[in-house]
């Protein structure tokens, strides 16, 4: 078993695959904001006592593997995250590109899974989903 974290009176381990888009699937993440929009992400997940401890951002989507402690639930820690980051990105981008409009540059929604026993398999499909995205692609091109 993995470690565990605890709280006062309880030991937990509450792990979960979280994948969200931006609004419109825009392909704006690569640009000028994938490099800076991990380290938001992480600052605002400490804000609410959880970590993310796999991350990556595609091109059209973020995929994370998030530790969230079983007081908070999972949708008001994800609410929190792309809310804030929104709005981040608003402050930071919003003067110099029209797109970025306050807290809609997130599409309403996300995918949630527990991540359980099968972490070593789910921090892995996070790792390459950039490559095996971009091979099913190619092989879309001989179709």
């Amino acid at each position: 078993m993995n470690e565990s974290d605890s709280l006062s009176h309880s030991k937990w381990e509450c792990k979960y695959h979280v994948v969200f888009v931006p609004k419109c699937r825009k392909k704006t993440l690569y640009g000028q904001l994938r490099p800076h929009l991990g380290a938001v992400f992480r600052k605002l997940a400490e804000q609410k006592e959880s970590m993310i401890e796999e991350g990556h951002l595609q091109p059209d989507h973020v995929h994370m593997m998030i530790s969230i402690p079983p007081k908070y639930a999972v949708s008001q820690v994800v609410g929190f995250i792309k809310g804030k980051s929104a709005i981040h990105l608003a402050r930071v981008y919003g003067e110099n590109r029209r797109n970025f409009v306050g807290q809609s540059f997130w599409a309403r929604g996300y995918f949630v899974s527990t991540v359980g026993r099968d972490e070593a398999v789910i921090r892995e499909y996070i790792r390459n989903q950039e490559l095996e995205d971009s091979r099913l692609e190619q092989m879309n091109l001989w179709r």
